[in-house]
């Protein structure tokens, strides 16, 4: 079973309307048989801490160099609260601009020139973000390993986006596999599940 699959959907924090009477319509206006809102798993004790440990069991074995992590305002902050805190590891985290007033930071927190980082998020869509998160921290001099999030809808304009920085990125679940996942759970019917693709497949 893929079990953050299993989170996102039991805590809805993705919602799925295959019908595209229903369809939800995004802050960009696009119109989308798919919602995502990772916030809602913080309010869930047990799947967060599933969520926090895929993370952390994800660099154990993939970036055992990491120094800092950085987490994204605002989503991405408590995942990297509590991946730094399990390995006890510093923290910051990334504005999506700089403070307008003060020092005017883009990074809340210390760091160091070289530091190797992982840029942590909770959903990657077209993965603007991510890049400016990353603009922010080749900035400050971090040497930057890969933004890792919860959530990837599979765009290939994130990856183009991602490869046109040389920018890795690392998800716990994407969308086929959470649709793997409602298929085989019945949750979607496989007519649902092909709707939901050619959906994603014409997304640019």
């Amino acid at each position: 079973m893929n079990t953050v699959a299993n989170a996102l959907l039991t805590t809805k924090a993705v919602h799925i309307k295959p019908d595209p009477n229903e369809f939800f319509t995004w802050t960009s206006g696009k119109r989308s048989p798919i919602y995502c809102d990772n916030r809602t798993l913080i309010s869930y004790p047990h799947y967060r801490e599933l969520i926090t440990q895929s993370f952390c069991q994800l660099i154990k074995e993939k970036y055992k160099s990491v120094e800092l992590i950085a987490g994204t305002a605002t989503a991405g902050i408590p995942w990297a609260s509590w991946i730094a805190s399990e390995l006890n590891l510093p923290m910051v985290y990334i504005r999506s601009k700089p403070k307008g007033h003060g020092l005017k930071s883009a990074i809340e927190g210390q760091s160091q020139e070289g530091q190797k980082t992982l840029i942590v998020e909770d959903l990657i869509s077209t993965g603007k973000s991510s890049i400016e998160a990353f603009e922010h921290a080749k900035s400050a001099k971090l040497d930057v390993l890969a933004v890792l999030s919860i959530f990837n809808y599979g765009f290939s304009l994130a990856k183009e986006n991602f490869e046109s920085y040389s920018l890795k990125n690392e998800s716990l679940c994407n969308l086929s596999e959470l649709l793997e996942y409602a298929r085989e759970s019945s949750i979607l019917n496989e007519k649902e599940v092909q709707t939901v693709l050619s959906w994603a497949n014409e997304y640019r």
